[in-house]
């Protein structure tokens, strides 16, 4: 009689374990994107609006000469928002972390290009085919131009 009801208390346990890891791994996660997704609400750029650079550039103009002097990373914002359309964001972002590799000092605007990769994207594809191109390029910035470009 003893063995059995050690069985039913085992068994009680199980519902209950299993209910317990499926919120241990479920929780984070959701409190994760939440988090993620509060973020990116926030205007933290200080300005009312955040123009985003397209691929074709209005200091590029017919009317500007072309031999003015860019700094690297608005060439390769260029380079990689020309890609984008041309190909799709994913090729963009391999990109963009290649270039960040092979040259670090382009880490600090990592963040930037890739927002404004994100909002050209919303642009191209829409929010929803955009934001299936996502990828942890630059944490979540390509994540957080989407969100911007579509709210």
């Amino acid at each position: 009689m003893k063995h059995s009801t050690n069985q039913q208390t085992r068994r009680g346990r199980g519902p209950a374990r299993r209910i317990g890891r499926t919120l241990a791994f479920v929780l984070p996660v959701v409190l994760v994107l939440s988090g993620t997704l509060a973020v990116t609400r926030v205007n933290w750029s200080g300005s009312p609006s955040d123009p985003v650079l397209t691929a074709a550039d209005t200091s590029m103009s017919a009317g500007t000469p072309r031999t003015a002097k860019r700094t690297p990373q608005d060439v390769l914002r260029d380079k990689l928002l020309t890609e984008l359309q041309e190909e799709n964001p994913g090729v963009a972002l391999t990109h963009l972390q290649q270039a960040v590799n092979g040259r670090p000092s382009l880490a600090k605007h990592c963040a930037s290009i890739a927002r404004a990769l994100g909002q050209a994207a919303v642009r191209v594809y829409g929010p929803t085919r955009a934001q299936s191109y996502a990828r942890p390029v630059c944490d979540t910035a390509f994540a957080t131009g989407v969100a911007a470009a579509h709210s």
